[in-house]
């Protein structure tokens, strides 16, 4: 499995949680720019949610949420910033879930995220 395949799996994982959890998902990998995509787009109650996916076979080089630089978080927050604009919306948020795979499944949610 490759890299790109193996973060489809984790964004599936992801948006399986996500609608199990009440979430209605607008848009997967949505592309602002080369350096900007977001992983996933989804509607909670009233307010759009951005989500930042990171999947980790396993914990040993670290926890999926280590790999949320803040320049990262800064090419998510310019993609947000730009679809906000163009789609006219006042209540959002950021999230990140973090999925780790061994030794058994794990999914930690981190809400309303800023760095």
């Amino acid at each position: 499995m490759n890299n790109r395949e193996f973060g489809s799996k984790g964004e599936d994982i992801a948006c399986e949680y996500l609608i199990k959890n009440g979430y209605k998902i607008l848009e997967r990998n949505k592309h602002f720019s080369k350096y900007c995509e977001i992983d996933i787009i989804a509607q909670f109650k009233n307010k759009t949610i951005f989500i930042e996916v990171k999947t980790r076979k396993n914990n040993n080089f670290g926890t999926p949420f280590e790999a949320i630089t803040r320049t990262k978080y800064n090419n998510i927050k310019t993609g947000v910033l730009s679809y906000l604009q163009e789609n006219k919306i006042r209540e959002y948020q950021i999230d990140a879930i973090g999925i780790t795979l061994e030794p058994e499944l794990e999914i930690k949610h981190l809400k309303n995220i800023s760095l």
